[in-house]
């Protein structure tokens, strides 16, 4: 066999490498590598076939083919031959075969490698349609570089000619064999751009095409090979195009300048498709790809960083600059257009990916410079800031000096670019939110508003401001103007007609918009969501409910300002609403607008038809104008949310909320007013959320957050983990609506399905809410509806006011959230000491400070208060454990929490102290019935709270300070204001009743306090009558008392009552001891009833007959320590018979059914002892009066004149039908004989009259006739004398003064209306006789003025009629009448009538009130005037 024809066998079956293995018996030697050399090069020179010579020196592996690829090992030539052998092999038979052909070796192998090239990548159609080579391509290709490559190592490869010979054929290879000839440095890209200038253009397209194309499904090696190839081809063009070079040459500036025009061609390219996408579906995948490999990590291989830096600059001002064709004004109308979340997410990522090599405080600085050199693109600048905002938390105060700098250096050199950027970008600042940078308002105000401000300084500073102000006027949206105008620049007065100028200039913009001046309020006060017209709506109604009359101010606007109050106003007023069973506040409201003419009938009546027609539908639906629903877009960008929580990744964290936010301001509207700011938010408590969506969207809102809040802490504790939650909470705050709508459903959670809360949704809301209370200081107030709380409060106030611990599964559900909450603040606290407070809200504390001993016995002992720094870390990671171990109940977390050394120090901070106060407050909540502890339980509870815990602590700290006087206020003044708390808490909660309260328990407290007192303290007496009189005067605050002040004072009469009657009757008679001698002081008492008693009483002029009883059980227990107790008796009730005729004639009214009981007390009391003499004159004058009801005119008791007036009126009181006999009574008493009986008489008058008005006050009919029958024969036989008129003289009633002590303010205000009402129904012969009585006159003209004086301030009393026509007009009747009357009764009196001091001070009175009775007393009565008389009737 030949040699010859051997190797063509081979070749055609075997490889090289398994042929040499086949001649190889055994494993050659070291020194045997040359001989196997010589023999591989001389079968080799048997070989004439080059391209299969090419084949056949390589056999690669495939599995390494795209590890080399991708930077890994290079593959081997072959698995027996290195590659140097195998490069000689082929150097040797190439130049065997160039010195045969007579061509140059270079040319030789320039040749066979296109040819093998043109092989590789010449492939079938559908494989052209690629932009990179197939796998199978790849492997050859890279076999062939490689053997390329030991060519170009021994000098038988020329790159140059390489290039040269490809291009001759006018064709451009694909962009991977490019990047593969640069990769294994056989022909860089840099060479090839340097030495063809066509392959620039081809270049870009080549990027373009790739960029775009979609490797096939399931190719994830091309798709690696297509990012590694861009990223690659990117590098080079960056570290070639912005390479420094101190003296770069000619050449290496023209590539240098070709490189970024490609790169420029490129970002071009982008943005151009960034733009298209805002009327597209989406840009595609090629521009995303391209963004994608702006990274620093990506292209720092290639370049260096101070070329990627100059690149990333470059990129940055092309971007800003590009296509500058909106104009400023452009800019400042369609600026909110243009926020993080309404941008392109590509043009963003990309600003976020030319920022991230840079500082704030770098970029921005860029960002002045380039806005300072170039014309820019306002939309991209715009959006390049509020993306850094988004993504540096840091970036907010950088921003603040920026504008600071601007503003100083455009005021300094009247410079109108810098104040133009300075507004554009303050405000864009603020179109991102209160969680990223300050309200308009806010920025304003602050720049604007103070004197020390930068356009303060002179009049040409501030002219020039108004001037540009006013430049900006036909551009401004609506709310920049009215921030403007409620919050002007500081002018000096001097100057304030520049100012006015501008207003009006604004003023007339904003109705061109028709947005009017009007829409700006009644009480100047930007609003938020709903606008300035709600809010004053809501304070003229606040207003009215607080006063009782419409302001002035809404009376001014329907006058002055009719189109506001017409158009807005009243819309705003009459919103058609399900109208309430009874008439609240509004509708009172509306209906005193009706009554003064103020609302169009016709607007009336279609407010009436609406509010019917709401009352049929319960629901409302929401439109939202978007192509895609918006709860399916919420829901995927939460749940994005939540994957980046995990990857803890701030910026995009904060771009993603960003998101969250625009689509929530899609749901839930944002107004354009609301940007100003808005300081309290109305939560209508008794009305849970109606909207579908709403209720959809809150409740996918709170359960990501407790998602979120589970996945964090599963990963790192609170202080552990970022500000992610912070930023979420920070988000929601800037949407008033949603916000609302969040803390309702929140409300509502806590208030109405707390128990029906699982652990993962109680840790999720805690964390909730503390972070809520974090932001506290740029969040709104709230104010409840119906106000709980009386005024608008922060906002886990008004969820605190939720969490009613009344009832057992209530206090679990609280103690558990507020558990949570706690310990969550704690932890999250705990990386900053100093701020600890600021998450762990004051109000969910105290709740814990009032229910961890409540509930758990053991915690009841003082807790330990260790220093807070020891075992810190520990002590908060295991309370942190303990709060989300699956294991671990609340008993063991709230003990753990108990001791913690964090919750015991904050026990020393003011805000955090349980008071006194507000413990009891908390307690007189809980429902008996429904407690966790049982009575014995309660009973030893709250004695330790009040003895061992409140009685010692100091007072600064809620407590008493040791005094038990304080404690027995405490607890009495908790006692009073026990109903007035349920009554609001029934409104909201229909759960706690007086019933089931613990009002007993704390009575029963009260009780045994005051009985241990009682032995110590000798003037509990005085402590409890001062006490009761400092509720009164406290509830009182005027002397002349309005309708509300009276009602609030009989409620807390009437609530002291009731804690009166609880307490020991002896302690309120005070028994002294002076001289070694014991009496009765009964002085407190008398002053407590005439002060204050006599005006609660119902009826009028009787107290009731419990307080009655327990007075006078009081004034006999306590004679038992003096030793006449009989004498003690007739004493103290003598003081009380002078002083005191209220409780007279109460005693009177029930004496049938007090005295047996006042006769079984005194024979226990004194051993058999008569009853005291005083109080048996009680039965004498029973019974005188009742002889003389029967007609026997026995002897009258030596009694005092009231008392048998009182005993003679409670007979016949109480036997209504025999007024005959007490006719017949009457005129047994002879009251012109007799002092006394006249006194009797004029007694029994007044009594009579304080029943007639209080029937006039009461409207009975029977009951109205008959005490005006029984006033008309009383009035019979006094009429002669002229001591009946006193009664009705306030401040001359003499002998009869104590009536005023009987009665209430009210009725000794309404006897005036008295005496004449009763006059004008007398017969003529009874008013002449009392006309003829002596001081009739000037008693007669005294009640007309005060007559007067009640009808104009509307004092009095309602109509008497069964159905009057109209209560004012009723007065008017009796008013008129009564004048006819006086001026007869004038000119039939002598000029004798009335004394000349008493003529001149009637006149004078009268002069203002009625000039027409001044006159007739000056004419008829004045004796230097001459009148006819008159006959009278």
């Amino acid at each position: 066999m030949s040699l010859s024809a051997s190797c063509g066998s081979v070749s055609q079956k075997r490889t090289v490498s398994s042929l040499l293995a086949g001649r190889v018996v055994k494993r050659p030697k070291q020194g045997d590598g040359q001989q196997l050399h010589e023999a591989a090069i001389q079968l080799l020179e048997q070989q004439q076939n080059l391209c299969s010579l090419l084949k056949e020196v390589g056999n690669p592996n495939l599995s390494n083919i795209f590890c080399s690829e991708t930077g890994g090992q290079k593959p081997q030539a072959s698995e027996g031959i290195p590659p140097t052998i195998a490069g000689s092999l082929l150097v040797s038979e190439l130049r065997c075969q160039a010195t045969q052909l007579g061509v140059p070796l270079t040319a030789l192998s320039v040749k066979m490698v296109l040819e093998r090239l043109t092989e590789i990548t010449g492939t079938e159609e559908e494989d052209r349609r690629r932009e990179l080579l197939t796998s199978s391509q790849r492997v050859q290709l890279c076999v062939l570089l490689e053997s390329s490559r030991e060519l170009l190592s021994q000098g038988a490869l020329c790159p140059k000619l390489l290039w040269q010979e490809y291009r001759r054929g006018q064709k451009l290879p694909q962009l991977e064999v490019v990047y593969q000839l640069h990769f294994y440095n056989i022909l860089t890209l840099k060479h090839i751009l340097e030495s063809d200038e066509d392959v620039r253009l081809w270049l870009v397209s080549q990027l373009k095409a790739l960029s775009c194309w979609m490797p096939p499904l399931g190719e994830k090696e091309a798709q690696k090979v297509q990012l590694k190839v861009l990223s690659t081809v990117l590098g080079v063009l960056v570290g070639t195009g912005f390479q420094l070079s101190h003296d770069p040459a000619a050449a290496d500036r023209r590539i240098s300048l070709l490189c970024c025009s490609v790169l420029d061609d490129m970002l071009f390219w982008f943005l151009d498709k960034v733009g298209e996408s805002l009327t597209l579906p989406c840009a595609g995948a090629g521009p995303e790809l391209w963004c994608q490999l702006f990274d620093a990590s990506l292209c720092g291989a290639s370049a260096s960083p101070e070329a990627l830096q100059h690149f990333f600059t470059h990129s940055l001002t092309q971007t800003l600059t590009y296509k500058p064709r909106l104009t400023v004004s452009d800019a400042i109308a369609r600026q909110n257009e243009w926020t993080f979340a309404k941008s392109s997410r590509l043009l963003t990522s990309l600003f976020r990916k030319l920022a991230v090599i840079f500082s704030v405080e770098q970029l921005l600085r860029h960002l002045q410079q380039v806005l300072e050199t170039h014309e820019v693109n306002w939309k991209h600048i715009l959006c390049f800031l509020s993306t850094l905002l988004i993504y540096n938390p840091s970036a907010e105060s950088s921003l603040r000096e920026l504008l600071s700098r601007l503003l100083s250096s455009a005021f300094e050199g009247y410079d109108l670019e810098n104040v133009i950027t300075a507004f554009l970008l303050a405000r864009q600042g603020t179109l991102e939110g209160p969680g990223i940078f300050p309200s308009y308002s806010d920025w304003f105000k602050m720049s604007f508003g103070g004197g020390s401000s930068c356009h303060a300084t002179s009049k040409k500073s501030l002219v020039f401001l108004l001037k540009f102000l006013s430049d900006l006027v036909p551009f401004e949206p609506s709310q920049y103007l009215k921030v403007h105008i409620m919050h002007p620049p500081y002018v000096p007065v001097k100057h304030r007609s520049l100012l006015m100028e501008y207003v009006s200039l604004a003023k007339t913009r904003l109705a061109d918009l028709k947005e009017s001046v009007e829409d700006m309020g009644l009480y100047e006060d930007v609003c938020g969501a709903g606008g300035a017209t709600v809010q004053d709506v809501e304070k003229a109604v606040s207003l009215f409910e607080s006063t009782g009359r419409i302001s002035a101010t809404v009376m001014e606007a329907s006058i002055f300002r009719r189109p506001y109050f017409l158009t807005r106003f009243l819309p705003a007023l009459l919103t058609p609403r399900v109208l309430p069973v009874k008439a609240d506040a509004r509708m009172s409201f509306i209906e005193a607008l009706k009554k003064a003419d103020k609302i169009p009938a016709a607007q009336y009546s279609s407010y009436v038809e609406s509010c019917q027609r709401q009352r049929q539908q319960d629901r409302s639906e929401v439109c939202v104008d978007t192509r895609d629903d918006p709860l399916e877009v919420l829901n995927v960008q939460l749940q994005e949310f939540r994957k980046l929580l995990v990857d803890a990744n701030e910026g995009e964290m904060s771009a993603q909320l960003s998101r969250i936010s625009h689509t929530l301001s899609v749901i839930f509207p944002v107004g354009p007013d609301e940007l100003t700011g808005q300081t309290v938010i109305k939560l209508h408590i008794e009305k849970p959320l109606s909207v579908e969506l709403h209720i959809k969207v809150v409740n996918t809102i709170l359960r990501n957050f407790c998602q979120c809040v589970l996945d964090a802490s599963q990963a790192n504790p609170p202080n552990k983990q970022n500000l992610w939650a912070s930023k979420f909470v920070s988000f929601l705050l800037g949407n008033t609506q949603l916000l609302c709508s969040l803390i309702n459903r929140l409300w509502h959670l806590f208030n109405n399905q707390g128990s029906s809360l699982g652990a993962a949704h109680l840790l999720g809301l805690a964390a909730f809410v503390v972070h809520l209370h974090s932001s506290m200081s740029h969040s709104p107030l709230v104010q409840l509806v119906p106000p709980i709380l009386p005024t608008p409060v922060p906002i886990i106030e008004a969820l605190s006011s939720a969490l009613v611990c009344n009832a057992h599964d209530n206090m679990l559900f609280c103690v558990r959230l507020c558990v949570a909450a706690v310990c969550y603040g704690i932890c999250r606290g705990d990386s900053l000491p100093q701020q600890q407070q600021d998450y762990i809200p004051s109000s969910l504390y105290k709740k814990l400070l009032y229910l961890i001993p409540r509930l758990l016995p053991e915690a009841r002992r003082t807790p330990a208060d260790g220093p807070l720094g020891e075992y810190k870390e520990e002590n908060s990671l295991g309370l942190w454990s303990s709060v989300t171990h699956s294991n671990s109940t609340w008993r063991k977390t709230a003990w753990c929490l108990w001791r913690h050394p964090a919750f015991c120090q904050l026990q020393h901070t003011p805000q955090y102290q349980l008071f006194f106060t507000e413990w009891l407050s908390n307690e007189l909540r809980v429902q008996r019935s429904e407690d966790a502890l049982s009575d014995p339980e309660r009973q030893e509870y709250q004695q330790w709270a009040c003895l061992e815990l409140y009685l010692c602590r100091p007072e600064d700290e809620g407590g008493c300070g040791g005094d038990m006087r304080s404690l027995c206020s405490y607890l009495l003044s908790a006692i009073m204001d026990q109903q007035l708390s349920e009554q609001k808490l029934e409104k909201l909660h229909d759960r706690v009743s007086e019933k089931g309260s613990c009002l007993p328990d704390i009575l029963s407290r009260l009780q045994e306090l005051v009985y241990e007192m009682e032995v110590s303290t000798p003037d509990m007496c005085d402590f409890l009558f001062e006490l009761v009189c400092q509720r009164c005067s406290s509830t009182v605050s005027s002397a002349s008392l309005s309708i509300s002040s009276e009602l609030s004072l009989q409620y807390t009469l009437s609530t002291w009552n009731r804690v009166l009657l609880a307490l020991p009757a002896v302690l309120f008679i005070k028994v002294k001891t002076e001289g070694g001698r014991t009496t009765l002081d009964c002085n407190n008492l008398i002053q407590h009833v005439n002060q204050h008693q006599r005006k609660v009483c119902s009826p009028a002029g009787v107290l009731s007959r419990h307080i009655t009883s327990h007075f006078l059980r009081g004034v006999l227990c306590a004679s038992v320590r003096c030793c006449g107790r009989s004498g003690e008796v007739n004493k103290a009730w003598s003081q009380i018979s002078l002083h005191c005729p209220l409780l007279l004639i109460s005693t009177v009214h029930w004496w049938d059914s007090l005295s047996p009981v006042v006769l079984s007390l005194w024979r226990r009391l004194s051993d058999g002892e008569p009853l005291p003499e005083q109080l048996q004159l009680l039965s004498d004058c029973q019974h005188w009066a009742c002889s003389l009801k029967k007609g026997q005119l026995s002897q009258v008791p030596s009694a005092p004149p009231l008392l048998l007036a009182a005993s003679l009126y409670r007979v016949w009181r109480g036997h209504r039908e025999d007024e005959q006999s007490f006719s017949a009574a009457l005129k047994m008493l002879r009251p012109e004989k007799d002092m006394k009986h006249r006194q009797v008489l004029v007694f029994l008058l007044f009594l009579c009259v304080n029943d007639y008005l209080s029937a006039l006050l009461s409207p009975q009919e029977k009951s109205r006739q008959r005490a005006s029958s029984f006033c008309k024969e009383v009035l019979d036989v006094l009429t002669d004398s002229a001591d009946w008129l006193l009664i009705f003289k306030s401040n001359e009633q003499g002998v009869y003064q104590s009536v005023t002590m009987v009665t209430s303010d009210e009725f000794t205000r309404l006897m005036p209306w008295a005496f004449y009402s009763l006059l004008l129904q007398q017969s003529a012969e009874l008013l002449h006789r009392a006309v003829r009585c002596a001081g009739f006159l000037h008693t007669a003209v005294l009640c007309y003025i005060n007559l007067l004086q009640l009808f104009l301030e509307g004092h009095t009393p309602p109509p008497i009629t069964p159905k009057p026509p109209d209560d004012q007009a009723e007065a008017c009747q009796i008013v008129s009448r009564t004048k006819q009357f006086l001026l007869k009764v004038i000119s039939q009196s002598p000029p004798t009538a009335l004394s000349s001091s008493q003529l001149r001070q009637l006149e004078s009175q009268c002069a203002d009130l009625d000039p027409e009775v001044a006159a007739a007393l000056s004419v008829h009565l004045d004796p230097r005037s001459l009148s006819p008389e008159m006959d009278f009737l």
